[in-house]
């Protein structure tokens, strides 16, 4: 598994992930502890709530705001490829609303998107009691 497979973009929005190297790190040892063997590529694309929203109608055919559509492209079992849309605009009105700091409000759905990649579900009462439980594991783990 390589640090140079996870990429991270902004588009409409002039966005700056902060401590990438980090996230990075964080990111690649979350996946090896789901005992996935690499990651063929990820990228994470941060964007507004509109650009999310397109993408939301387009390719899921939800007509809602989110703050984060996660895409799945693995071609074999154990190795993790996909694009990751976050609205940094949900990010910014979730942290505020749930008392968090818009750092931390990111990891949480960085990690999210990450989890679904994994194999993670969130739909059904149990999944997502399972994914808030990983999440927190995990943000708990950061070491930055």
């Amino acid at each position: 598994m390589a640090l140079k497979d996870i990429h991270f973009f902004s588009e409409d929005i002039a966005f700056t992930l902060k401590e990438k190297q980090k996230v990075r790190e964080w990111i690649y040892q979350t996946i090896k502890n789901e005992d996935f063997i690499r990651v063929a590529e990820l990228n994470f694309i941060f964007c507004s709530d509109e650009y999310l929203l397109t993408i939301n109608k387009q390719y899921l055919d939800h007509d809602t705001y989110t703050d984060i559509v996660t895409f799945d492209s693995s071609e074999e079992e154990d190795i993790i490829a996909g694009d990751i849309f976050i609205s940094i605009d949900r990010i910014r009105e979730n942290a505020e609303k749930f008392a968090v700091a818009e750092r931390d409000e990111l990891h949480r759905v960085i990690i999210h998107g990450v989890l679904h990649l994994c194999g993670y579900y969130d739909k059904k009462k149990d999944d997502k009691a399972l994914m808030t439980q990983k999440e927190d594991q995990y943000l708990k783990a950061r070491s930055f």
